[in-house]
């Protein structure tokens, strides 16, 4: 490029005029901002007359040839056509001045309506928007913090009869012409009614027969109870209470009745190790063993950190006061599903125990997610602080992880979480794990035995919502992706 005409470029850039903007903030609450904002009429008229310049030279005017017509007559004649596109720029470059000069980090985009604001014909626009925030707070001590660790070393007892578990699963079942009893799988059609409307079934879904069903919005407590001992073409009937924070908000902790119809009982014939390991494709039981032995250990971790991060983020929030949107946490809930997934798969969860834990978490995840929300703002500090990011190389880790777990391949893992938006949700996970690694590198532990959970087993998941709706919200699509705010919490602000 010719010097003369970059440094012209470069020097029109720098001295391009900013908007004498009036901005008026009101705290509306902690996240919450109101933004009143007055454009002067003579910043109105000089993009007016941007505008113009750039359109007169190419005006067609009847009667007079081409960029020739007076300047008056193609203003007045091309106003309204020229008018949008002023409005659409004044907006846009006065949300983009106002992300750069005010001193709060939005986390959404501004709440107006485009078609509303109108540019009057005299006198200066005025248009007002609200915006959710970054809450300002002081900084809590992370360093030094005493925490508590779970240790588990395992046994080959304990490897074996995972071993057996996983043989299990891949293993044929055989319909039996028996009650059912606690363990086997049967096979059931389930019609969720209120008030005797049917709002929800399933057909056919074969479900491990344990003492709890868990659906993605209620629980069956009665679940073995009310089928041990029933043979195929029984009907049973149950009540569940849909969970406070299902997304059908007609039916939010009102009660549901359930029709249980049996088709069928299947069992499935307790397995070999030997077996196992050869069906698995493993030369010896010591090299299936070790693969077990780290899966295990993965899962340790998991709850390791697990652990740990509940008590960092109860003394990391614990002068957190400030309230959160609902529309706010809302949105985050999807986010925070995904994330809490993520991170169970990449922890070498099997399928089964990953529905299992995300039944549980949407029947909870309002609650959680005002939890986790609080806890991810002081965290970012933390990164922003120490400057903590994350790198190629930890999304390719993490990503192998899930392939891995999933026995499917990095790259297509990689699409998936692309072409549902979960790249976010991985990044979250990321740099969460490394401030928590952090914390961790600055804290007191003391060892502590693993706690016996009774219940572990006693719970069975299906992908079913008794409401009829599932859970969470699907994300909007940004209306002015040039509007100069920030993105949701889950991108870097």
């Amino acid at each position: 490029m010719n010097t003369d005409v970059e440094n012209e470029l470069l020097t029109e850039d720098a001295e391009k005029q900013k908007l004498n903007l009036i901005v008026k903030v009101d705290e509306t609450s902690a996240c919450e901002r109101h933004v009143t904002v007055t454009i002067p009429r003579d910043d109105i008229e000089r993009y007016f007359s941007e505008k113009f310049d750039d359109l007169a030279p190419k005006a067609e005017v009847p009667g007079f040839r081409l960029g020739k017509a007076p300047r008056k007559l193609v203003e007045n004649r091309f106003r309204e056509q020229v008018e949008d596109q002023v409005k659409g720029s004044l907006l846009m470059d006065s949300l983009a001045q106002i992300s750069d000069d005010e001193d709060f980090s939005a986390i959404s985009e501004p709440d107006f309506d485009f078609e509303s604001i109108d540019i009057p014909d005299e006198g200066p626009m005025t248009y007002e928007f609200n915006i959710e925030v970054r809450p300002e707070f002081d900084m809590p001590e992370w360093k030094g913090m005493k925490l508590k660790r779970t240790e588990q070393e395992f046994s080959d007892e304990e490897i074996d009869e995972e071993i057996v578990k996983l043989g299990s699963r891949s293993a044929d079942m055989v319909p039996v012409e028996e009650a059912a009893q606690l363990g086997d799988f049967i096979v059931v059609d389930i019609v969720a009614s209120h008030e005797d409307k049917e709002i929800a079934k399933v057909s056919e879904q074969l479900i491990e027969l344990r003492p709890t069903l868990s659906f993605g919005d209620a629980q069956l407590e009665s679940f073995g109870e009310l089928l041990v001992g029933e043979e195929a073409g029984a009907e049973k009937t149950a009540t569940v209470k849909v969970s406070e924070f299902a997304s059908n908000e007609d039916l939010q902790g009102k009660e549901v009745d359930l029709t249980i119809r049996l088709l069928d009982v299947k069992r499935v014939a307790a397995a070999d190790i030997a077996e196992v390991t050869e069906k698995l494709g493993f030369d010896s039981l010591d090299a299936l063993r070790d693969v077990m032995k780290d899966n295990l250990g993965s899962r340790l971790q998991y709850a390791q950190r697990q652990e740990i991060r509940e008590q960092i983020s109860a003394l990391l929030t614990e002068s957190a006061t400030w309230e959160l949107p609902q529309d706010l946490l809302k949105r985050q809930s999807r986010r925070e599903m995904d994330r809490a997934i993520i991170e169970l798969r990449s922890s070498g969860f099997a399928e089964p125990d990953i529905q299992a834990q995300e039944n549980q978490l949407r029947q909870n995840v309002m609650k959680r997610t005002e939890t986790t929300l609080k806890e991810h703002f002081i965290l970012e500090r933390i990164a922003e602080a120490e400057q903590i990011e994350e790198t190629d190389q930890d999304f390719d880790m993490e990503i192998m992880k899930i392939a891995a777990q999933r026995n499917d391949s990095p790259r297509r893992v990689r699409a998936r979480l692309e072409r549902t938006g979960q790249m976010d949700a991985l990044r979250n996970m990321i740099i969460e794990q490394k401030v928590l690694a952090l914390i961790e590198e600055h804290a007191e532990f003391e060892a502590i035995k693993p706690k016996v959970d009774e219940s572990a087993n006693e719970t069975v998941a299906i992908d079913f919502f008794v409401s009829g709706n599932r859970s969470g919200e699907s994300i909007p699509e940004a209306k002015y992706a040039d509007a100069g705010s920030e993105g949701l919490p889950d991108s870097k602000d």
